[in-house]
């Protein structure tokens, strides 16, 4: 499931043989290097390093110049933004020609984000349609200014960026093509809730929930009494959504991807509460030893989905 293929393609190069996720967070920078990749579903040897640099959105650069002159950085880069580098929006698709919605979006959105239409780089992809409702598009944009900087660093040498993409679409990345709609509960440490669904490919609903950033250290208990019943209740209202008001078929199976010491109690309790399978989201070998990077393995597989498309058609 690429995306972003604007932002992508003022950077991408050659590609390499060893693939390096890049995940931006509030207060640190994951580089995850895989060598010898292999899909989500294929069982084989696949060696994976992780290093975790702690960094904030004023020294990234600062942080990737000296991951790189430590060697930490070396092949095709798939950099996954942070919230608060790409923002999402929802609006009317434009009435023009498609290769004029790019230069109509950026002032059409300038009132709903933060960053200058003079310094706006955005790409967009289309949303389910509303029964009898305006076709609308959802737009992700970020500063060029800032991906510069970032980016500057990791084009040096023996590295290369291929990919940026935003953190809904690396863990969507994750799930293998089906015909059939599926929900993912997925977040990594001191991150929000994200709840995706994902059906044929394409991403139809994202929502970020706030107040869930210290499951990792919620104790059986507390999952129990307040936690679980409140997600439960949040997953309600999101199906509900996908299938009353975008008129679709119900969700089919609900996956988890928390790695925290209790995912597998978190995932059985959240069963209790729903009426569909709920169960962990099965990665491969190499990746499953490695479920907090998630997002970093995720950004690696950007273009996979499609290659599975065409498998199952």
């Amino acid at each position: 499931m690429s995306f972003i293929t604007k932002i992508s393609h003022l950077f991408s190069t050659k590609a390499s043989e060893q693939k390096v996720g890049i995940v931006f967070k509030q207060q640190s920078i994951i580089v995850c290097t895989i060598e010898n990749q292999v899909t989500i579903q294929e069982q084989s040897q696949s060696n994976i390093v992780t290093q975790e640099e702690t960094a904030h959105a004023d020294n990234y650069a600062k942080a990737l110049h000296s991951l790189k002159a430590a060697g930490n950085i070396n092949g095709e880069c798939h950099l996954v933004l942070s919230p608060q580098q790409a923002q999402i929006v929802q609006v009317d698709k434009p009435s023009v020609p498609s290769n004029e919605i790019i230069s109509a979006l950026k002032w059409q959105i300038k009132d709903l984000v933060s960053i200058s239409p003079d310094d706006m780089v955005l790409d967009y992809f289309n949303s389910p349609i509303l029964a009898g409702g305006k076709e609308k598009i959802n737009v992700v944009c970020a500063s060029l200014s800032q991906l510069k900087s970032i980016v500057e660093p990791l084009n040096q040498k023996q590295s290369k960026v291929k990919s940026i993409t935003v953190q809904e679409f690396a863990f969507a990345n994750l799930l293998p093509y089906k015909n059939e709609a599926c929900l993912l509960v997925c977040k990594q440490p001191n991150e929000d809730v994200l709840l995706l669904i994902v059906k044929q490919g394409q991403l139809y609903f994202h929502r970020r929930l706030h107040g869930f950033t210290q499951i990792e250290s919620k104790t059986e208990e507390e999952l129990s009494s307040s936690i679980v019943d409140n997600l439960s209740l949040e997953i309600q209202r999101s199906t509900d959504y996908f299938e009353r008001q975008l008129k679709q078929a119900p969700i089919k199976e609900i996956h988890v991807l928390i790695p925290i010491a209790l995912e597998s109690f978190f995932a059985r309790k959240l069963a209790e509460n729903t009426n569909v399978p709920v169960n962990l989201l099965p990665l491969s070998e190499p990746y499953q030893a490695n479920r907090e990077s998630a997002l970093a393995i995720g950004a690696t597989l950007t273009g996979n989905m499609e290659e599975e498309k065409q498998e199952v058609a």
